[in-house]
């Protein structure tokens, strides 16, 4: 293995979450079992093997590696990948790749595919993506992951079998779709990107930045320009219903000890165990 990024691993239930987030500086996740990413700031050698990414926006900390990442993928004679971007982020990334041709005289195979709030993809029968707006300085999305399972409806649960065959012959509809948000996941945004998609206060893991912690910056500046502040957790720390919540994207004007200090001085319960910090 070629360790030329930072990584940081953990285990929820049957998901891998996988990655490394600081602000201004790189941020990229990865969930194996999913075959899923989310932001191209850096790419791991590990990470080449996943070939679907949503990317957030277009700032450099969040989709710099994108290039590295394809010319990878050709390199290693792999599909090329699917990138999923912001509508407003396709043209930009497309010239980009096209002057990376002309540096490099290598192909840039890969299909890019621009997405806008409400979009919803289907990634296999049972995983389905749903795009939502956040607020940054530039064009940015957050992303849910769903498991999307068919189930047979309330009314016909105590149906024997034979009744439920003689519904479906006839041409009832005897099942329904039922979603459950598994991962939720904001690059950068203020809070009212997290707000304005009440599904991702309810997945099981939640993949949030909290890049300001100091009582010193003050929350209207913050927001401003698209960030969250610790305080933002503690006035809805009544609304994660989340089995976990990792806040990410710290600031580098932060080290690890003084992020600690702070946040457990403002949530003394880490949200009953549920918050990690991803220092």
């Amino acid at each position: 293995m070629v360790e030329n990024a930072p990584v940081k691993t953990i285990q929820h239930g049957p998901l891998t979450i996988e990655g490394y987030s600081r602000a201004a500086v790189q941020s990229y996740w990865r969930l194996p079992e999913l075959s899923i990413g989310f932001d191209l700031g850096a790419q791991p050698w590990g990470f080449m093997g996943t070939e679907t990414w949503f990317v957030s926006h277009g700032h450099l900390d969040h989709i710099a590696a994108l290039p590295v990442y394809v010319a990878r993928r050709r390199m290693m004679k792999m599909e090329p990948p699917v990138i999923y971007l912001p509508q407003e982020t396709i043209a930009p990334v497309q010239e980009i790749l096209k002057n990376f041709v002309r540096l490099d005289r290598g192909r840039m195979p890969c299909d890019l595919r621009p997405l806008v709030p409400g979009d919803e993809i289907e990634l296999s029968r049972e995983l389905v993506v749903t795009v939502s707006a956040t607020k940054h300085t530039v064009p940015s999305l957050g992303y849910v992951v769903w498991d999307r399972r068919n189930k047979l409806k309330s009314e016909y649960r105590d149906l024997s079998g034979d009744q439920i065959r003689d519904l479906r012959m006839s041409g009832a509809a005897v099942t329904e779709e039922v979603r459950q948000p598994l991962v939720a996941y904001v690059g950068d945004t203020a809070p009212a990107g997290l707000d304005a998609c009440p599904a991702m206060y309810e997945a099981k893991i939640l993949i949030c930045e909290m890049t300001f912690v100091s009582p010193e910056h003050r929350k209207e500046k913050i927001h401003k320009f698209g960030h969250m502040h610790l305080d933002d957790f503690v006035d809805r720390k009544d609304q994660f219903k989340n089995e976990l919540v990792i806040a990410a994207h710290l600031s580098t004007r932060y080290g690890a000890s003084s992020v600690e200090r702070m946040v457990r001085k403002a949530l003394p319960d880490m949200l009953d165990g549920r918050l990690m910090l991803w220092l």
